[in-house]
């Protein structure tokens, strides 16, 4: 199962969507892709390939509008592939009743994305305080910090009750995950100790727009360098 965000690394999940970084995956515009090169009709006359692959493209069907039952298959399918949250999946069948209309016939029930993808999270096939505790385990190890975390959260649905409960461990590598970004960076102790003030404050700003707290990178741009620096000289 891979991540439905891309924006960052799995654990679970980044913006296919946000709009559908999630759900390329899922179009069911029916279209496939082509190779280039030339193509030549019958005759000799050059084009005529793609003069046929525009009647094809003008023969195909519209997909039919949406039902319960269909809606149902293709929220099982998207959670089959992709690690998400409830609120990614809610909008992602909203999209997908957008595009495709919903089936509104005698007798048919309505859609509700929300209760669909609560009904998911009751089977567990939806564990968006999983989905959470990897996100931020994996962008920690990248080097960013706990307000760029919670924007992920954000931007994946996460209720506040779900990012509440991860808040203590995502404090506990706060001091590992801005060491992990001056590494990458080659601030502070992992730097070489030249630079003037407008390069340490360059340092400083990198460090605040990665998500870290401004003592913790403040103390870290200060520090000189060090082959094996300790996170408890930055508690």
């Amino acid at each position: 199962m891979t991540d439905d965000s891309h924006s960052e690394s799995n654990a679970f999940p980044p913006p296919l969507d946000a709009g559908d970084r999630e759900n390329g995956a899922f179009d069911d515009s029916g279209g496939t892709n082509r190779r280039g090169g030339k193509s030549w009709g019958k005759g000799g006359g050059k084009g005529g390939g793609k003069e046929r692959g525009k009647d094809r493209a003008r023969e195909r069907p519209a997909p039919k509008p949406l039902d319960a039952a269909a809606l149902e298959q293709m929220a099982l399918r998207y959670v089959e592939r992709f690690a998400t949250t409830r609120g990614r999946l809610t909008d992602y069948l909203m999209r997908k009743i957008r595009e495709r209309g919903w089936d509104g016939g005698t007798g048919a029930a309505l859609a509700e994305p929300g209760e669909l993808a609560q009904r998911m999270a009751d089977l567990g096939y939806v564990d968006d305080r999983a989905f959470a505790e990897q996100r931020a385990a994996a962008m920690q190890r990248r080097g960013l910090g706990a307000r760029r975390v919670a924007g992920a959260f954000r931007e994946a649905g996460i209720d506040e009750g779900d990012a509440e409960s991860v808040a203590p461990a995502i404090a506990d590598r706060a001091v590992e995950s801005a060491l992990a970004f001056a590494r990458r960076k080659r601030i502070g102790p992992y730097g070489t100790g030249d630079g003037d003030r407008k390069l340490h404050e360059k340092q400083l700003a990198a460090m605040l727009r990665a998500g870290h707290r401004f003592d913790l990178a403040r103390k870290i741009v200060a520090a000189p360098p060090s082959d094996s620096p300790e996170s408890m000289d930055f508690d």
